[in-house]
């Protein structure tokens, strides 16, 4: 009788190369296997969508802006390169003003603060110009659109009405669209009233024409 050949080692292997594993019920169905919790992915540097950064991110990371995040023991502060009384706001409160929409640390704190601290400065009110603010004003709406900006948006906002008066007028009608959202929300609208108290009193007449026109229940300063 003869006997069963046994397929040869080289022969197995020219048919595993042949036909390539088939991949698990996990991965053919677009599950996560349960591996991955344990294997998280990482950034594929080849991908472009992910190697993309915002413009504030790329400007930071060019050494465009003037100022870095210290890690402080109590908390974190800001350090600028030079005196900051030496640094121009035009571009770098533009820039700042650019990163106000942010969401990734540690470019929501660099932008808000470096923000305030240029404009907090006693000579503020002297080096702005209404062609400053008309570039700024946008981003700070951009902030104000985000759920998780809208409060940074709404401290800056606050800050520049205090060093441009009445150099904001101009736009609060497009902001009071945003403000007027949050304006009977919960926490947040003690905040929003605030400012909106602050832009009255820093725009006058005009100023409150806009905020009622929007926000109708807003109780004027002076009524």
């Amino acid at each position: 009788m003869a006997s069963k050949s046994t397929p040869s080692l080289s022969s197995a292997a020219a048919a595993s190369k042949k036909s390539p594993a088939s991949p698990s019920s996990a991965t053919a169905s677009g599950k996560p296997k349960p591996s991955d919790r344990l294997n998280p992915k990482t950034i594929d540097p080849f991908n472009k969508k992910q190697a993309a950064k915002s413009s504030f991110a790329v400007e930071y990371n060019n050494g465009n802006i003037p100022c870095r995040l210290n890690h402080g023991s109590v908390k974190h502060k800001l350090e600028w390169k030079r005196d900051i009384s030496e640094v121009q706001f035009d571009p770098t409160l533009v820039l700042l003003a650019t990163g106000l929409p942010e969401t990734s640390h540690p470019y929501t704190f660099l932008s808000e603060n470096g923000f305030k601290e240029l404009l907090e400065q006693p000579d503020a009110s002297a080096r702005m110009n209404q062609q400053l603010v008309d570039r700024i004003v946008p981003h700070i709406k951009l902030a104000l659109c985000s759920e998780t900006r809208f409060e940074a948006g709404l401290n800056c906002l606050e800050v520049l009405s205090q060093v441009v008066q009445e150099g904001l007028n101009v736009h609060l009608k497009g902001l009071m669209q945003q403000l007027a959202k949050k304006s009977s929300k919960g926490k947040i609208r003690d905040r929003v009233m605030d400012v909106l108290q602050v832009l009255e009193q820093n725009g006058g007449k005009d100023a409150l024409l806009a905020i009622k026109e929007k926000i109708p229940t807003y109780t004027p300063l002076i009524c």
